[in-house]
């Protein structure tokens, strides 16, 4: 049976432009006055969809559009979504910060909020009062504040500082308070906004490692925004995809954080060349990935054996071109490099069909990026382009006997090599 500690339901929240409060006294009064006669607000029955990069019709905007999504107790919800999607807007509603236009909020415990950097301090107060205050806005008693206080200095690391007022203290300073008393407070949901990109590299793996914590040995809930998808892997169970004001998807972190980055690149596993890659010495006309057994709009599956197919036309015989990929990870990083001149193979004056086998399993879960270089003679680069294409590897079923459907050891890929001349 769930555990539901956290339930948003039909979620939605509306905004005027260029106005602050609701609007003008016309629209309050006109509002008064279908709510006195029992009628719904007029204006819910217009304004535009939360896109930011599109001038709208509309002085009024929904931030936030039928929101509905619940959460057990001990999960790790990672919301995630371009800038302006409403996940800030979502937290605040979350945190009773603000009220939403429609719609309801159904929690049960304490909820502690990190939404902006110094949330609830008092500049002139120091951190150790400010600690008291923060405990106590969150309904501890001050015996209970006391016998945390220790560990939430210590853990700050702002020891030294700590009876300076705060207005003092670095931005990272203060929110390194600011965790450490939302998270040693011991609040039945934590909702952190992306507070934690303020701090240096050693706080975040502190503050990463103190959320699993909460959610793994305290049974606690944790609602976390970020545009660091590492860290949303790192720490998440469940993810939330928020696309202009609406939920796009929920389910599995990985899923969600794929679909994701799928929004900005243009994750496909075919793609052909404009005439930017009719090069002096080569045309580069197609790459394309296909999953064996399986067309290329399909998504791509981690225990399919993948072909990478590219269509190239070396024009000048005298030219001893290598064609070389790089594969890279979603956070940048280069994962090997492969070129059809590692199996001593050599192109031709013509059409060159180059197909190199991935064996089955070889890709985890994840969206990865190929980038393109052609070397000239094995020494300089006669043409690069990063990040020429993208794809996704999605969960799929394993095959029954394997190995985690993989082979044991290192596995090198396979390539064979096809010839067609003009």
């Amino acid at each position: 049976m769930k555990d539901i500690i956290l339930k948003a339901e039909n979620i939605s929240k509306q905004y005027r432009l260029g106005e602050v409060g609701t609007g003008t006294l016309s629209h309050d009064l006109n509002r008064l006055w279908h709510k006195i006669r029992g009628k719904e607000d007029p204006y819910l029955k217009i304004g535009d969809t939360n896109d930011r990069s599109v001038k709208g019709i509309s002085d009024y905007v929904w931030a936030l559009e039928d929101i509905n999504f619940e959460v057990e107790r001990g999960e790790v919800l990672g919301i995630i979504g371009k800038n302006g999607a409403g996940k800030s807007t979502l937290l605040k509603i979350l945190s009773k910060v603000t009220t939403p236009t429609t719609g309801s909020i159904k929690s049960r415990g304490r909820i502690a909020s990190l939404l902006e950097v110094g949330t609830g301090f008092h500049g002139e107060m120091t951190g150790r009062e400010n600690i008291y205050i923060n405990g106590a806005i969150l309904g501890m008693t001050k015996k209970e504040i006391t016998s945390k206080l220790k560990e939430i200095i210590e853990f700050s690391g702002c020891e030294r500082y700590i009876d300076t007022p705060v207005k003092r203290y670095s931005s990272g300073m203060t929110v390194r308070l600011a965790f450490a008393v939302a998270a040693f407070l011991e609040p039945e949901i934590l909702v952190i906004d992306e507070v934690l990109a303020v701090g240096d590299a050693e706080f975040q793996k502190k503050a990463i490692g103190k959320m699993q914590d909460i959610s793994k040995q305290g049974g606690r809930t944790v609602l976390f925004v970020s545009h660091n998808m590492a860290a949303v892997k790192s720490l998440c169970t469940k993810g939330l995809v928020l696309v202009n004001g609406k939920v796009a998807m929920t389910g599995n972190v990985e899923n969600a954080v794929n679909y994701y980055l799928s929004q900005d690149s243009e994750a496909m596993n075919r793609k052909v060349f404009s005439s930017e890659y009719d090069k002096k010495d080569f045309t580069l006309h197609e790459i394309s990935l296909n999953a064996v057994d399986k067309l290329f709009e399909e998504p791509l599956d981690e225990y399919q054996e993948i072909e990478i197919n590219t269509l190239f036309t070396l024009k000048d015989s005298s030219k001893k071109l290598h064609l070389t990929f790089v594969l890279n990870n979603d956070t940048g990083e280069p994962l090997f490099t492969f070129s059809h001149i590692n199996n001593g193979l050599t192109l031709k004056e013509g059409l060159n069909k180059i197909k190199c086998s991935l064996p089955k399993g070889f890709l985890n879960i994840g969206t990865y990026y190929l980038s393109f270089y052609v070397i000239e003679n094995a020494a300089s680069a006669l043409f690069i382009e990063k990040d020429i294409m993208s794809f996704i590897i999605q969960e799929g079923e394993r095959p029954i006997g394997s190995w985690m459907g993989r082979e044991p050891g290192f596995i090198k890929p396979k390539f064979e090599w096809s010839i067609e001349n003009n």
